[in-house]
């Protein structure tokens, strides 16, 4: 128990024989439940993880490779079983420090907020260690996550060091988030459909023996498609669906007038240079207010979806 709140630990694990057992042993010993998830691994996880003798840890296992979104959501369902309070998700491989566990806790039980992630940018000795290209996809990720997710007051979308209060769990539809890599960005968008209030918390990451599962290219390839998604179904789902707001009146006019004028534009000067001919300046201008009008109704729709960022 913490704080009389009932704790559970989720540890989605694959392939993590090496460091399963440390990371178990670490486990504060607050934590009520301990539940590793073994994602269909090759090595010997699942007895690595029984063989620690912790009598608070209960093993699962994927019925077939799912991802850590497909691992956690397994978890979170057992969590609810147990009846926790609180649900923490921490790595197997022991990158994250659970020494700094209860400033997650805090945030929830002393602070009232619903969910609590780590956030390794607000600790400056994490972002010197942090490897040069995590740090630069964690920067670019993070700015496309505030713009699907609506929680422009959260970075490092991606730290995976997670604390969430078992009343939003049971609110969320679990089977809908994303199965793989792209779950801790999916969790942030359930949480906005739902107004649930997210703290950000300074923990910094340990980079040592862990072999990062993330492919750069992959995920630049993916993530932009599945947050434009994301961004789409919050925006109906908060300012349509729910409750119809001059946000989505601005997108929707915006871009149907920045488009035009981005098209028209290049419609005309590729014309220009075709006939060698300068385009009249009506016709510029054609392209070019449709083209302000909507920059300036976009930006008027973002600085009111900030303005929206559950708090």
């Amino acid at each position: 128990m913490y704080k009389d709140h009932r704790i559970a630990v989720i540890l989605p694990a694959h392939n993590e024989a090496r460091l399963i057992g440390q990371t178990i042993k670490t486990t504060p010993e607050f934590v009520d439940h301990v539940i590793v998830v073994d994602d269909c691994s090759k090595d010997e996880t699942l007895q690595v993880a029984l063989a620690s003798g912790d009598s608070r840890v209960t093993s699962l296992q994927t019925p077939y490779n799912q991802g850590v979104g497909g691992a956690m959501t397994l978890g979170y369902s057992k969590a609810i079983e147990f009846s926790a309070d609180i649900v923490v998700k921490m790595d197997g491989d022991g990158q994250m420090p659970p020494e700094h566990l209860p400033l997650l806790l805090d945030a929830i039980t002393d602070q009232g907020f619903d969910y609590a992630k780590g956030n390794r940018f607000l600790v400056s000795k994490s972002l010197s260690d942090m490897p040069k290209d995590r740090l630069f996809g964690s920067i670019v990720l993070t700015f496309m996550n505030k713009l699907a997710s609506g929680y422009w007051n959260v970075f490092d979308p991606q730290n995976g060091y997670t604390a969430v209060r078992t009343t939003a769990l049971k609110v969320l539809d679990l089977e809908s988030i994303h199965k793989r890599y792209f779950f801790e960005n999916d969790m942030l968008c359930q949480l906005n459909y739902h107004s649930f209030r997210v703290k950000d918390v300074g923990i910094p990451a340990r980079y040592g023996e862990e072999e990062s599962g993330l492919n750069p290219f992959k995920i630049s390839l993916t993530f932009p498609f599945l947050l434009l998604r994301r961004f789409i179904r919050r925006v109906y789902h908060r300012y349509i669906l729910i409750d119809f707001s001059p946000i989505a009146l601005f997108l929707i006019a915006g871009a149907l007038l920045f488009l035009w004028g981005m098209s028209f534009g290049i419609i005309i000067w590729v014309h220009s240079i075709l006939t060698g001919r300068p385009t009249l300046t009506g016709t510029i201008m054609l392209a070019l207010l449709p083209l302000i009008l909507g920059f300036q109704l976009l930006l008027q729709a973002m600085v009111l979806d900030i303005h929206e960022t559950p708090k």
